[in-house]
């Protein structure tokens, strides 16, 4: 007898996350390569949506990071920043911070060990990497990063790093924004994958969405924030020890809050295995 899917709403959104994890992991064993193209277009168009972010706030703001405008360039630039979700998910490119939900569910599911999903985030974020390291060389032989464009990108690298420097009331600081960051990113990607969502301009909507509320209320992307640092320390040199803590505590929490708080809490949520056991027992 199947399961009263008012019980377990989220049976679609497991096996649609489970199917893409077979191919995930496929592609990190005979096929590396070509897994590593597809994060790395990932980090490609993080980049490039990320400089279009500071754009639109330069052009907003000016040369002041506080001034008035400011909040509306935030507001604008996170609706641009936000199709950088669409292109990457209709490119079918990896994306580090939501391949942490589908490793976690794999993981509970015990569709694929524990070393073998670090591996598969591991590829992820080195292309992830590349990508980004890609743009950031274009980028460094243009005149596109200037001006007000610039003074933004500085500052917002200056904040980044000061989470890192203040010590332990900073990093917590960084911590929490992270997880918030990436549960809003999976939050977006629970919505696409449970098949409730059938319009595509709806899915769009979802994905924009998400990202414009962790870009407008500075919440910290780990890929987003190793591919800012990227472009910025090739063009003007950046402070790698603080970086590279920015990344790392980003990292542990974006996994919290897209790998625990989406992932596993909504694998729990959907397992059915406990409840089948009882009612047989009972029956």
């Amino acid at each position: 007898m199947s399961e009263d899917p008012r019980l377990f709403p989220g049976k679609h959104f497991i096996s649609t996350v489970l199917e893409a994890l077979d191919t995930k992991t496929a592609m990190t064993g005979d096929i590396a390569q070509r897994y590593l193209q597809r994060a790395g277009m990932a980090g490609m168009i993080i980049g490039i949506f990320y400089l279009a972010y500071f754009l639109t706030v330069a052009a907003f703001a000016g040369s002041d990071p506080h001034a008035d405008l400011a909040v509306a360039g935030k507001l604008i630039g996170g609706l641009v920043f936000g199709w950088a979700l669409v292109f990457i998910y209709y490119t079918k490119s990896e994306l580090l911070t939501s391949n942490m939900m589908v490793v976690s569910i794999g993981v509970y599911y015990r569709k694929i060990k524990s070393r073998r999903g670090l591996r598969v985030l591991g590829m992820c974020l080195l292309g992830n990497f590349l990508g980004g390291l890609v743009i950031a060389t274009i980028l460094h032989f243009t005149s596109i990063i200037s001006g007000d464009t610039q003074i933004h990108m500085n500052a917002a690298v200056e904040t980044k790093l000061a989470y890192v420097t203040e010590g332990a009331t900073g990093m917590t600081d960084l911590f929490f924004r992270a997880i918030l960051c990436n549960f809003m990113i999976n939050l977006a990607m629970l919505l696409i994958y449970n098949g409730f969502l059938s319009d595509d301009l709806a899915k769009c909507l979802a994905m924009v969405v998400a990202v414009l509320i962790f870009a407008f209320l500075s919440f910290e992307h780990s890929v987003a924030n190793t591919v800012l640092f990227t472009i910025v320390g090739l063009r003007s040199g950046i402070d790698i020890l603080p970086a590279l803590g920015n990344v790392g505590i980003a990292l542990i929490g974006n996994f919290v809050g897209g790998g625990v708080l989406i992932g596993l809490y909504y694998a729990y949520a959907n397992d059915d295995s406990r409840h089948v056991r009882h009612r047989d027992t009972v029956s």
